[in-house]
C-alpha cells in the first residue's frame, strides 16, 4: 500500500508542477499583452489630443 500512496503522491505533484508552470507562462504571456495594450493606448490618447487639441488625460498638456 505504501508504494502505491507514494505514487498517487507523485503524480499529484507532476500534476500541480505542470500546472503550476502553465500558469506561469499565461501570467507572462498576460503581462505583455497588458504592455502591448498599455502602449496603444498611450499612443491613441496622444493623437486624440494632438487632434482634438484638449488635454484628455489630465496630465496638463496636449499630445
Amino acid at each position: 500500500m505504501g508504494l502505491f500512496w507514494n505514487l498517487i503522491q507523485q503524480s499529484q505533484i507532476s500534476s500541480h508542477s505542470s500546472r503550476a508552470s502553465t500558469l506561469e507562462a499565461r501570467v507572462a504571456y498576460l503581462e505583455s499583452e497588458l504592455r502591448k495594450t498599455q502602449e496603444l493606448l498611450i499612443k491613441t490618447l496622444k493623437v486624440l489630443e494632438e487632434e482634438s487639441g484638449k488635454d484628455i488625460n489630465g496630465d496638463g498638456k496636449v499630445g
